[in-house]
């Protein structure tokens, strides 16, 4: 064996050790401590004395404390984040395990302070404080709860908003119109942490399209019929009603944290009780996705069994190991067990689709989304033709992925044609990953590839000839292309050539060129890649500093599709990705997923083995087979 075969070996034993009894990989979710503080948070106000879980969260918190006393979103965030440091302030001094003159306190509070305070802080962190009761509500919100009455027909209305922005604003809108905030005997004071002492902590900026957008609103609203107090009743139960609608069989909200976590309380606020079973479940079904991290207890902001699953069993299969394999037989048992066949929200864009996608986490039934799709297809991809379950899943995942390409040629995430211009209006904070669920590149990208090389539609078809145009057109002016859903550029620019290499575009193509160029150029001295998470607000690339195997992995992927034979820059990749797998520093860990940008970054723990195995089986299989 030489040594990328080695390496291969090594990485498919690592795999084949890690998968559960039930076919899946369960490698942690990891979006920092955001979601550690807001258990913390949530038990306390709830007067849920999990001790064992809150002290467990709390040591998390401090391990990734850094000396300056703040907290970072990413290894090179410069001095720290504020809001991180703000919530994670306030969890420490809820647990009630350490008095506000503790020195690692102390040190947060004067990076707080320093940094303009608590009135800093995002969006989504001030609403938790008035829901918490450490602000006042704003007397004015941008969105108002009688927008859910709106009809789609409507130029503006609750479902141009993607459906993780929905799962979100549900819950918000009702704790907004009802100002409901929640505090306990144990509720710390964070007064010490204003720099000013203004009433209206929101201070949502105005302008002359915001205004524009309110009066629409309104003038919309006043056109449904009833007297205002009837619309704002029936309003607030149809924002109760969509909640309940999607609560998923584990009692979460779409299985994520933070729609969870306000769904929670906004039922407090409707009357519920904190011992009614829907409140219960809700928290038990959060409890359920903690996991550990380096002995650490993280709460995960949801799980990523599917995506885990779908990717590694296609990347085993890459790498030689037979379709046949039972570790590929349970990992395909563990998919089909979780096609959906039920109508989600994305039926509303799309009513003609049938279903049959797949979504992100263990638990998801109503939320599949084009990804998770197409990835697992590609892992029934080699047994189609001989296993009629597999083929008739196949056929159902095939036809959904293939309805949900947007008008624009591009495909979204989750739903169809959600990217309205009004959207970039709002003053929300992050509003562009909140919102909207525009057509991406890598989206585009992958699901390109997919058809291209794993699908017998033609080349020519005009559902391909449209994506291609799209992401010729969406490619950046530098010769790479923006990734929504990863750390960025580089992300972005290896679904983008390897999906229009497998569409059969012309790797002399100039567009394909122009961005092998743009990889090629930034490839670091010690042969790999690594792109800053600055790299998404920033809106062009910047670079690490550092590699890492993972961002290498897709960069050297997107040369290995385009090259008839290695070139330097594959060689030298390979390299990095030989030397430095098994090496352990902070560039392991960086987060190179993104949820939203400035806010929530991810940490895949699979990625530093799926990618890397994916990258050098490809280079095996066209170079040295």
């Amino acid at each position: 064996m030489n040594r990328t075969e080695n390496l291969i070996s090594h990485i498919v034993q690592q795999l084949k050790a890690a998968q559960t009894p039930n076919g899946s990989w369960d490698y942690p979710f990891d979006t920092g401590v955001s979601t550690d503080t807001y258990m913390i948070i949530l038990l306390r106000t709830l007067e849920i004395n999990d001790e064992d879980l809150i002290q467990e969260l709390s040591e998390r918190i401090l391990s990734k404390q850094e000396e300056n006393g703040a907290w970072k979103l990413f290894h090179d965030e410069g001095n720290g984040n504020l809001n991180a440091t703000v919530e994670a302030l306030y969890a420490l001094r809820y647990s009630g395990y350490y008095p506000k003159e503790d020195k690692r306190l102390q040190r947060a509070k004067k990076f707080i302070l320093a940094n303009g305070g608590i009135e800093k802080s995002h969006m989504l962190a001030k609403i938790m404080f008035a829901l918490t009761g450490q602000i006042p509500w704003p007397a004015f919100f941008p969105i108002p709860v009688e927008m859910i009455l709106l009809p789609p027909s409507f130029p503006i209305n609750f479902y141009d908003i993607s459906n993780f922005g929905r799962s979100n604003l549900a819950p918000i809108m009702i704790l907004a119109t009802k100002k409901y905030s929640e505090k306990t005997k144990r509720s710390p004071k964070l007064t010490d942490l204003y720099i000013s002492r203004e009433d209206d902590f929101f201070n949502w900026p105005e302008t002359r399209e915001s205004k524009r957008f309110f009066s629409i609103i309104s003038e919309g609203i006043k056109n449904l019929v009833g007297l205002p107090k009837y619309i704002h009743s029936m309003a607030i139960n149809r924002a109760k009603q969509y909640m309940l609608d999607h609560i998923e069989i584990d009692g979460t909200q779409f299985s994520y944290f933070s729609s969870t976590f306000l769904m929670i309380f906004a039922l407090l606020s409707l009357g519920y009780s904190k011992n009614d079973p829907l409140i219960i479940n809700a928290i038990n079904g959060i409890k359920s996705m903690k996991c550990k991290i380096n002995g650490y207890t993280h709460m995960q902001y949801t799980t990523a069994n599917v995506w885990n699953t779908s990717l590694i069993s296609y990347a085993l299969q890459t790498a030689g190991i037979p379709p046949t394999d039972p570790m590929i037989t349970k990992a395909n048992q563990y998919l089909l067990e979780r096609q959906q066949y039920q109508y989600g929200d994305w039926v509303i864009h799309n009513p003609t689709a049938l279903p049959g996608g797949w979504g992100f986490s263990d638990v998801n039934t109503i939320d599949p989304d084009v990804d998770d799709t197409t990835a697992t297809l590609r892992a029934f991809s080699n047994l189609v033709e001989t296993e009629p379950t597999l083929r008739q899943a196949w056929d159902r995942g095939k036809g959904w992925a293939l309805a949900m390409q947007n008008d624009d040629g591009g495909w979204p995430a989750f739903e169809k044609n959600v990217d309205k211009k009004w959207l970039n209006i709002l003053p929300i904070e992050g509003g562009r990953f909140l919102l909207s669920d525009a057509s991406s590149a890598d989206l585009t990208g992958r699901t390109l590839e997919f058809f291209g090389g794993y699908t017998n539609l033609p080349k020519t078809n005009d559902v391909m000839k449209r994506g291609i145009d799209w992401l010729f057109h969406d490619q950046k002016k530098d010769g790479s292309w923006y990734g929504r859903w990863g750390i960025c550029y580089i992300y972005g620019t290896w679904a983008a050539i390897t999906g229009l290499i497998a569409s059969g575009v012309d790797p002399q193509n100039k567009n394909v060129q122009k961005g092998v160029n743009w990889l090629k150029q930034i490839q670091n001295r010690d042969g790999g890649w690594g792109e800053s998470c600055k790299s998404d607000l920033n809106n062009t690339y910047i670079p690490l500093g550092s590699s890492n195997v993972t961002q290498t992995a897709w960069a050297l992927d997107a040369l290995i599709s385009v090259a008839d034979k290695p070139s330097p820059n594959i060689n030298a990749g390979i390299a990095y990705l030989l030397d430095s797998y098994e090496k352990s520093d902070w560039t392991i860990d960086y987060p190179v997923g993104q949820g939203m940008g400035g806010g929530f970054y991810i940490h895949y723990h699979s990625y530093q083995y799926i990618f890397p195995l994916l990258a050098l089986a490809h280079y095996e299989k066209k170079f040295q087979g």
